[in-house]
């Protein structure tokens, strides 16, 4: 029986490079376990077949192609600055802006890169953990970039009742940063990402 906590592994010697990624994948996904390795054959040494995703770095990739050629569907290989597929493994530009970063791993997820990866879960799965209407749209507005001010004057509600709502969502969702906010969001369908 299949796991329901996904397992990834970032492949990148460059130790700041890979605990960035993982600082934002962990927000993205909660419940996942992501595991950074600085070289492939630390990877070997664990048990490589095991894990959902592999963010490789560029060097990594093409030092070890048929590796992760055999892996295809679920590999994505970090590169800097805006590259093609690399023999069709999608690329991640890890150069870009956090807020473009968390878009782009978003757009990965929701237009995959493989048929074969598991779904990635959400963090509100029960009925108590559903947002309520208002919720949900004090999420979009956040999740657009506007602050408490703003979204009171948008839905005529007071800003004591915005900070609420925001204090609600986050307990509720587990997720405190703007940017996991608005990750959720596009993942649910509340917003489109192109419209962040």
């Amino acid at each position: 029986m299949e796991t329901s906590t996904p397992e990834i592994a970032i492949v990148d010697p460059n130790t700041l490079s890979a605990l960035g990624l993982r600082a934002i994948l962990e927000e993205l996904i909660p419940d996942a376990v992501i595991r950074a390795f600085p070289s492939f054959e630390d990877l070997v040494d664990d048990t490589p077949d095991m894990y959902a995703h592999y963010f490789v770095s560029a060097n990594v990739f093409f030092k070890h192609t048929a590796f992760f050629l055999e892996r295809t569907p679920k590999c994505i290989v970090l590169a800097s600055g805006e590259q093609p597929l690399f023999n069709g493994v999608p690329a991640l530009n890890t150069s870009q802006t956090q807020e473009q970063l968390v878009k782009s791993i978003v757009r990965l997820r929701r237009t995959g890169h493989g048929h074969s990866r598991p779904p990635m879960p959400s963090p509100a799965s029960n009925g108590k953990d559903e947002l309520t209407p208002r919720e949900i749209e004090v999420l979009v507005l956040v999740a657009r970039g506007l602050i408490n001010k703003e979204i009171a004057d948008r839905l005529h509600i007071g800003l004591t009742t915005v900070i609420s709502h925001r204090k609600n969502i986050t307990e509720k969702l587990g997720i405190k940063s703007v940017p996991g906010l608005a990750v959720y969001a596009v993942m649910h369908g509340y917003v489109d990402v192109d419209r962040l």
